[in-house]
């Protein structure tokens, strides 16, 4: 799933499909907040990166973000106890935020 909303949200950055035009419905004219696609994009760097460093925790997050699993099913998916995936889940959490924030 994550592969799919990555390459989704490249395809509608590519300067063939409009680039960094952006689409609004006529009765929305909020312009403040980032796109969807570029808040995809940052995530998707930032699991990479997270799992460069602990590859487990990325998994986690994946898991937990773009399938919706609970704690207690992903830890059965990864195969680790309930207990190590809260901490792994905590400290993913906390690493993926500063990615995010641009540390």
């Amino acid at each position: 799933m994550r592969r799919i909303l990555v390459d989704q949200a490249r395809r509608k950055k590519a300067d063939k499909r409009g680039g960094q035009g952006r689409r609004l419905p006529l009765d929305d004219a909020d312009l403040g907040y980032a796109s969807p696609v570029d808040e995809i994009l940052d995530i998707d760097e930032a699991l990479t990166r997270l799992a460069d460093e602990d590859p487990q925790a990325a998994r986690l997050i994946q898991l937990r973000f773009f399938t919706g699993l609970s704690i207690e099913d992903a830890a059965a998916v990864v195969g680790i106890a309930r207990s190590t995936a809260y901490e792994h889940w905590s400290y993913a959490r906390a690493r993926l935020k500063t990615l995010l924030d641009g540390e």
